[in-house]
């Protein structure tokens, strides 16, 4: 997963504001973004600030073992914390449907690709094909629903 960190960085370092650095924490990746295309970073041989075009976000391209974001979902926000002993990533989404719809989209959609999840209160949770668990909580929104998707890897 930290390899995938540092690939989606690498066309983002050439036009944006980059400091070296060295320090005990050479091992470890930092990325955020937000909505408004507001991203930074903290790798092992830089760390800095650049703004994506409006609408990179929206336009992202999720999948977890197969399964998309909900139709008409966007990605809001993501948050990339890898090391040597592992990795967590955050995903921040709307969707247009309620959350109950939302819910049973994602639990459905992992069921159709085999992979174990359920719906427990306003989350549902699994582990990947890897093994890796996801949790993905899922709330009302003035307009349909907002959640955020958590998955940790050890590896």
């Amino acid at each position: 997963m930290r390899h995938a960190a540092l690939l989606i960085l690498v066309p983002l370092i050439a036009g944006c504001d980059v400091h070296s650095k060295h320090s005990a924490d050479d091992e470890k990746v930092n990325i955020k973004a937000d909505e408004s295309g507001q991203v930074s970073f903290d790798v092992p041989f830089a760390s800095g600030n650049v703004k994506l075009p409006a609408g990179t976000m929206s336009g992202s391209d999720f999948d977890i073992d197969g399964v998309k974001m909900i139709p008409g979902g966007r990605i809001s926000s993501f948050n990339i914390d890898a090391g040597d002993r592992g990795a967590t990533v955050n995903f921040g989404f709307n969707a247009p449907t309620s959350a109950d719809e939302t819910r049973a989209y994602f639990a459905d959609q992992f069921g159709k690709k085999g992979v174990d999840a359920s719906v427990v209160g306003d989350s549902v949770s699994g582990k990947t094909k890897d093994g890796d668990p996801f949790v993905i909580r899922v709330e009302p929104a003035a307009q349909g629903s907002k959640g955020t998707i958590t998955i940790q890897s050890d590896k």
